[in-house]
């Protein structure tokens, strides 16, 4: 039987290869490509960002604050610039009827949810905040006070679990987003 044209292409370029190169060479190319495999997730991008996200010492330099940190409130949650709302994009459910981590009634909160971290004005702490889409109703029509956009420190490139752009409302019975929630998670450390 024939060797098929595929079958042909392969063995020239494994001969070819096997003829320009040697097998000390060969080894070292690969132990190049694991050492570089492992050495990747140490890149300063990572590191950046984790670093960035820890927790504001008490006694912060207000220069240290983002711009939303510097504004935050801790009053009133029905605000954009309330403390938790550091990451949310979308309508606030304390405004639809719902509260500041909870659905309003007609609404299923979604079963995923991204993450941001936002500092405590109160405490000076930083906190993990989950937020979650509540679906299964068209959006809340509100005033624009509720309708947030905040992007503190998010960076959807590089960790598409923070990213606030995104219609959160998979695994529920109906993908129409009505508005979003922010709960605790815990403190960051």
């Amino acid at each position: 039987m024939k060797p098929s044209f595929l079958e042909q292409i392969g063995e020239q370029l494994t001969r070819r290869l096997a003829s320009s190169s040697s097998r000390r060479g060969v080894l070292g190319r690969v132990g190049t490509a694991m050492v570089a495999g492992g050495v990747f997730p140490l890149l300063p991008v990572q590191r950046a960002r984790a670093a960035a996200g820890n927790a504001v010492p008490r006694s912060a330099d207000v220069t240290t604050l983002s711009d939303f940190e510097r504004r935050a409130q801790s009053s009133d949650p029905t605000k954009c610039n309330y403390w938790r709302h550091c990451a949310i994009d979308g309508v606030l459910c304390g405004c639809c009827g719902g509260g500041i981590h909870t659905c309003p009634p007609g609404t299923q909160p979604s079963p995923v949810s991204w993450i941001g971290t936002c500092r405590n004005p109160d405490d000076g702490r930083s906190y993990v905040i989950a937020y979650r889409d509540c679906c299964g109703r068209t959006t809340c029509t509100t005033s624009s006070d509720c309708e947030c956009n905040t992007a503190d420190r998010e960076m959807p490139i590089y960790r598409p679990q923070t990213s606030n752009d995104i219609i959160w409302c998979f695994g529920t019975t109906s993908a129409a987003y009505h508005c979003s929630t922010a709960a605790i998670v815990g403190q960051a450390e």
